[in-house]
């Protein structure tokens, strides 16, 4: 499955059964989070007129690339998740007394990382991975900086959620492959090249 899972950018219109889309989710809230915390929430939009308007709100008014295809494409797909993440309630977690560093409260230098944001990425990985298995296509794809607060208000989303991105899922329009996107232009990385063994060796 592992292997399988690629980014599909082209759907056709058919409608996702129910139990399809309650296993992508049921799935999501399997991922770790640190402390447990479980600070995720996920929009879903599986109406015409919900999905019109996260379009409507979300695409941005030009771009330096024609666009046009890859929007088609993806604008067919029946169901549309947009995975957020709170950093609120990691900063709230982690100044409760059962974790170490309690007394240091809500002091956000405690997190070189942004783990709202990881655990909300591995939640949508296990969306992209449930896709698969459910022979189903899906795309993950980020949401602009410029079009966030039209987002924010057209859905009645509170400030404190951020979407980490937006996950696309519908069946695939060509079975088998998906559009052609980086991966058709850049070769995968050899495993030599990425992994270190003991201590950093290469550039």
């Amino acid at each position: 499955m592992v292997r399988r899972r690629r980014m599909v950018r082209s759907f056709t219109d058919e409608p996702l059964d129910p139990a399809q889309v309650d296993r992508l989710l049921g799935n999501a809230v399997r991922g770790p989070s640190a402390g447990f915390t479980q600070g995720w929430s996920f929009l879903v939009l599986e109406t015409p007129a919900d999905r019109e308007l996260f379009w409507a709100v979300a695409s941005p008014a030009s771009s330096d690339r024609d666009l046009t295809a890859w929007k088609a494409g993806l604008r067919r797909a029946p169901l549309i998740v947009v995975p957020m993440a709170s950093k609120a309630a990691y900063l709230d977690r982690y100044a409760e007394p059962d974790k170490a560093g309690a007394h240091l409260g809500h002091d956000e230098s405690r997190w070189p990382v942004p783990y709202w944001h990881v655990d909300v990425g591995m939640a949508s990985l296990l969306i992209l991975q449930t896709a698969v298995d459910l022979s189903l296509g899906a795309c993950f794809f980020g949401l602009g900086g410029p079009q966030r607060p039209a987002f924010h208000a057209a859905f009645g989303v509170p400030d404190a959620w951020d979407p980490t991105g937006v996950i696309a899922v519908g069946h695939p329009d060509e079975p088998g492959r998906g559009a052609a996107g980086s991966p058709a232009r850049r070769p995968r990385k050899p495993l030599a090249e990425v992994v270190h063994r003991g201590r950093w060796t290469g550039q």
